[in-house]
């Protein structure tokens, strides 16, 4: 098995954490920028550390998916997208280098220039940037990729958009942009606007589903596909970014291409049968007992594990709470006390897994589980004191049972809780209101969600001992997603990764136009002026302190708002792929995230 020593990964934190704490102007353009400080690289650095500038090229990498897609436009809300369009096809102004928590280095854009208050940014594009037909990149290109991703794309480019005051050309090659509010992260958040091709669109509806690709600038174009079936990119010859030091050991390979399956464990079964070259393992258990196929054995499948240091993020069963039967904390607070997560991980994961204590944990940017608020984040939160969840001030936990499969102690505290929200257990051994509807929901999962589906049906037995009916619904890829993008659901797996800069997406999560606007990812339609205002606070934040204790009282009114049934978190991710398959040894801060596979990898054959 190969393993990446951690040692190496918590120096790029600790480095990340100096870089973070440090203050600078920018008085001038520059090559880069950071959320706070300086960038870590200068203007002549040579790669990425994360990549290898002397990886070879050639090759190709074959990986699943589960579902399938009906669109090429991954920018709207319509439609199922193919895996990898924006990624590999489209570039953006600025890239992010995922060893820093959020820096970007030019990419399109050969510099950018902003002022200390970050009142507005200016970006200059490169003289040779081109799209993929060889036509160049333009300022009308930028423009029109910027207003139109912002009034007719998907709601996650909406906010930003709204906070720009002007959009001006201010040269051949240059382009500014003027805020209307206070908000740091802004300048980075347009460097990492997709620049599609405006006269791609001329005449067409960008708002409508497609299966016409995006001629984009990234460094693959699609080259064959069948809806719902598999797609291929093949990487472009011409590519006019392949020498930018940015790229340099970046698309190493010449194909990438992505299969679709009808679940997670057919997907497996192909990976065995040599049909693809790598395959992501979720379960602990499964990592260590499943792995024993010939491939394995005789060397031609690696066992690879990936550090990170990046937050926990929130996984597990979320409550839709535009549902009268979730709308009272005490209700949700019930059926967390009755999920059993120290039975249920020993049963699914051998008891490997640790559970996740709160959004931003396992990071700098958590709350300290069971903890008193305390100095600039009480400062923060006290002004929301008498709407807050209870234990947002005085400290909250996520419940803990003592393994057994009754787990009456909190069985017990969640019928008190259930009792003074109003609910009673009837002669017929029903949970009911005062009104004599019964307590029953049903939890929305995807075929092939087999993990998942395990974990409902023990927590479903738990929850008859309290005179709850649950049931689940299992629908396709398609359905999956048109009902929760209109949040026609109960109850359904839930799982949003998370940065150590959050900032602007912050909104789009919790935010209040979540619930009734569709297409936002506020599954469980929280509206919480505490946790807008510490958002905000982290947007304004004008040093690395006050924006951890804005993000530590924003974990704080999330994970006392009791919106997720949490489950559990990889602090590593497990990778199995062919021998031939390589990747660097530096791991970035960030791990097995965005910007790892398959942009740093490369083909290698003995």
């Amino acid at each position: 098995m190969r393993q990446t020593k951690f040692s190496a990964l918590r120096g790029a934190a600790l480095a990340a954490v100096v870089i973070l704490a440090a203050t600078a102007a920018i008085a001038e353009p520059r090559h880069g920028i950071a959320m706070y400080g300086d960038p870590a690289f200068p203007p002549d650095f040579v790669s990425l550390p994360q990549a290898n500038p002397d990886a070879p090229q050639g090759g190709s990498i074959r990986l699943g998916e589960a579902g399938g897609f009906d669109s090429l436009n991954p920018f709207i809300t319509k439609g199922r997208t193919a895996t990898g369009i924006s990624g590999l096809t489209v570039e953006t102004l600025m890239g992010r280098s995922y060893d820093e928590p959020f820096t970007l280095y030019g990419l399109l854009a050969e510099s950018v220039d902003t002022d200390e208050a970050r009142s507005y940014v200016e970006f200059t594009l490169r003289e040779g940037a081109r799209f993929s037909d060889g036509s160049p990149v333009t300022v009308a290109d930028v423009m029109w990729s910027f207003e139109t991703l912002g009034t007719l794309g998907n709601p996650r480019y909406h906010a930003a958009w709204k906070k720009v005051a002007s959009m001006e050309q201010t040269g051949a090659r240059s382009i500014r942009f003027t805020f209307n509010v206070e908000d740091r992260e802004l300048p980075l958040i347009l460097g990492l606007r997709p620049v599609l091709q405006k006269a791609q669109w001329d005449g067409k509806d960008f708002a409508e589903s497609t299966l016409e690709a995006p001629i984009g600038s990234g460094p693959y174009i699609v080259d064959r596909m069948e809806p719902g079936v598999f797609i291929s990119y093949r990487r472009n010859p011409d590519w006019w970014g392949k020498d930018l030091a940015f790229n340099k050991g970046q698309w190493n390979l010449d194909e990438i291409r992505y299969d679709y399956f009808s679940n997670p464990q057919a997907i497996f079964e192909a990976f065995k049968a040599g049909a693809l070259s790598s395959y992501r393992e979720g379960n602990a258990a499964k990592w260590l007992t499943n792995y024993d196929f010939p491939a394995v054995t005789a060397g031609d499948v690696v066992k690879s594990e990936i550090p990170h240091g990046r937050p926990s993020g929130i996984e597990g069963l979320v409550f839709n709470t535009r549902k009268p039967l979730f709308a009272d904390w005490r209700v949700r607070e019930a059926l967390i006390l009755a999920f059993n997560f120290e039975f249920i991980n020993q049963t699914i994961t051998g008891g490997t897994q640790p559970r996740i204590q709160s959004y931003f944990g396992n990071s700098i940017l958590g709350m300290e589980p069971g903890s008193p608020a305390e100095g600039r984040v009480l400062e923060l939160l006290q002004p929301f004191a008498a709407d807050l969840p209870p234990g947002a001030l005085d400290g909250y936990g996520v419940p803990v049972s003592d393994g057994s499969p009754t787990n009456r102690k909190n069985t017990r505290a969640a019928a008190a809780l259930l009792e003074e929200a109003g609910w009673v257990v009837g002669d017929d051994g029903l949970l009911r209101n005062t009104a004599g509807e019964p307590f029953d929901f049903e939890i929305l999962l995807v075929t092939g969600q087999d993990e998942m589906a395990s974990i409902s049906a023990i927590y479903i037995e738990s929850l008859k001992s309290l005179g709850i009916t649950a049931h689940v619904a299992t629908v396709d890829d398609a359905q999956y997603k048109e009902r929760t993008s209109a949040y026609s659901f109960d109850m359904t797996h839930y799982i949003r990764a998370l940065s150590l800069s959050p900032g602007n997406e912050q909104l789009l999560y919790w935010g209040a136009t979540g619930v009734t606007e569709p297409g936002t990812r506020n599954w469980m339609g929280m509206n919480s002026p505490a946790a807008e205002a510490m958002i905000a606070a982290m947007l304004k934040a004008p040093d690395l302190d006050e924006f951890k204790a804005a993000t530590q009282a924003l974990d704080r009114v999330l994970v006392t708002g009791r919106y997720v049934v949490p489950i559990w978190y990889a602090d590593v991710s497990r990778l199995a792929h062919r021998k031939e398959l390589k990747y660097p040894e530096h791991i970035p801060l960030y791990g097995d995230w965005l910007g790892f596979q398959p942009d740093t990898w490369w083909y290698e054959a003995n």
